[in-house]
């Protein structure tokens, strides 16, 4: 029904018009043909109801017209004999009113229909808007995020390890004079240098995981190697990471992105799953680019700690800017599993769009 009624949408008014009468004139035909005892009102009212529809209510009225006189011509040709000719008349007005209510409420219909069309292309359109805007606003959020991480990234390696740097080589140098006059303070000053040293460390290693300045599309599986071990190394649990893409991803900014969404997976398998063993993967199935972070820890709490759930939001958000599916569920066997699907047609038009 639906095709039937697109296809007489796509006709012209004309051809519609000529169809109506043609269509008329046929059944009044086959009216005069069969004789005055058939009844054609439905075949009639077939024509009334296209007309109507698709011309317009005035030719509507018109082609009622038409029928109710191919209607009464019929009859009379075919012989039918009235007492008088009021009888005629009276029948044909009757059916003419019939017609021209069936007209009226059609055009009322069509006009509700358009109004509705109307309606729903206007809805339709402001959602659009507001769905590009919302993306716009969430691109820029996470942009601004990822621009203050970096900024505080680089004033921890630029700043705080220059002076603890600069504190651990005056503390070096305070225990060799002490060494020298054989203080016994000398094995404290050491003492207090390891520290600022092990503090260095630890700064220069939050420094890299808030800006990962080296963070290239074609290096992304190394810095999922180096996400591993640093996490290994922390955190004093079993991280690996897997991969079975054939080629590198050549996208700076969905790489990015995944790599944002598998450290905030890591990170909260850490904290809040307290567990023991966490593989990163990253391959390549069915048309997909697949990243899965899955654990052994506690699974999923109800409610997230500090912020209820932002870091979960903030990865699904990263995953639809890039077009990707985001899942987060628990594991029968324990732990959880975060999985990122990215269609290769939405890391191709992300290409595009950064290239344009």
């Amino acid at each position: 029904m639906t095709t039937w009624h697109n296809r007489l949408d796509a006709w012209p008014k004309q051809i519609v018009a000529l169809v109506c009468i043609v269509f008329v004139t046929l059944v009044g035909l086959v009216d005069y043909l069969t004789g005055y005892e058939t009844f054609f009102f439905t075949f009639y009212l077939l024509a009334v109801v296209l007309a109507t529809w698709r011309v317009g209510a005035a030719f509507g009225v018109l082609i009622s017209a038409l029928s109710v006189t191919a209607w009464v011509s019929a009859n009379i040709e075919a012989g039918a004999r009235y007492s008088n000719y009021v009888v005629p008349v009276w029948n044909a007005l009757i059916m003419f009113a019939i017609y021209f209510i069936m007209v009226v409420v059609l055009a009322k219909l069509k006009q509700m229909h358009r109004e509705l069309e109307e309606r729903v292309h206007l809805r339709t359109a402001a959602l659009t808007r507001e769905m590009q805007e919302r993306m716009r606003l969430q691109k820029d959020l996470l942009e601004t995020s990822d621009r203050e991480q970096r900024r505080i990234g680089r004033a921890l390696h630029d700043g705080l390890c220059q002076h603890l740097t600069g504190t651990a080589l005056a503390g070096h140098f305070l225990g060799q004079k002490l060494a020298d006059r054989a203080q016994a303070e000398a094995a404290e000053a050491s003492r207090l240098v390891q520290l600022i040293e092990e503090a260095i460390e630890l700064t220069r290693d939050l420094s890299h995981q808030l800006d990962p300045v080296e963070l290239k599309a074609g290096k992304l599986t190394d810095h999922f190697t180096d996400l591993a071990a640093d996490v290994s190394q922390r955190f004093k649990v079993d991280c690996r990471f897997e991969s079975s893409l054939a080629r590198p991803l050549d996208d700076a900014a969905v790489a990015t992105h995944l790599f944002r969404i598998a450290q905030e997976a890591v990170a909260n398998a850490v904290k809040h799953g307290r567990a023991a063993h966490i593989n990163i993967g990253l391959d390549a199935a069915d048309e997909e680019i697949v990243l899965t972070v899955t654990d052994d820890g506690a699974g999923l709490p109800e409610k997230m700690p500090g912020g209820e759930g932002l870091g979960l939001r903030a990865m699904a958000c990263r995953a639809d800017l890039i077009g990707a599916t985001f899942n987060l569920e628990r594991l029968s066997i324990g732990g959880a599993r975060m999985t990122c699907a990215l269609p290769v047609a939405s890391l191709k038009n992300a290409t595009d769009a950064a290239q344009s």
